[in-house]
């Protein structure tokens, strides 16, 4: 099988697709806003890149989510629960990490089929 990548950076990629595998780099979102807008904005930014790779966040496989405080996840699950659509929930982990930041409040890793 091929590997293709797409959005290629000196540190690493933002798509990789191995076979019928889309995986995405981990996504933050804006600084400053926010663990809503910034779970919003990883959120679009999920959606153009599955896009770019030729498939829809309706078959995201896995998804991992960091935040940078646990007592946020809440507001990071309002916005994922309006964006995720129903009957096509992924297996999910969620924890607790120091980001690369700390104007970085949730960063979110998915793996997609095509």
């Amino acid at each position: 099988m091929s590997i293709r990548r797409i959005d290629v950076g000196p540190r690493m990629s933002q798509i990789v697709i191995h076979g019928n595998t889309v995986y995405l780099a981990g996504q933050v979102g804006e600084p400053g806003g926010n663990v809503a807008s910034q779970t919003r904005d990883i959120l679009a930014t999920i959606d153009e890149l599955l896009a770019k790779a030729g498939t829809d966040k309706s078959k995201i496989v896995q998804a991992i989510i960091w935040l940078a405080d646990m007592g946020t996840f809440a507001e990071m699950n309002s916005e994922w629960d309006k964006w995720v659509p129903q009957g096509h929930t992924p297996a999910r982990a969620t924890g607790e990490a120091k980001l690369a930041g700390p104007e970085y409040l949730v960063e979110i890793i998915v793996t997609a089929a095509i």
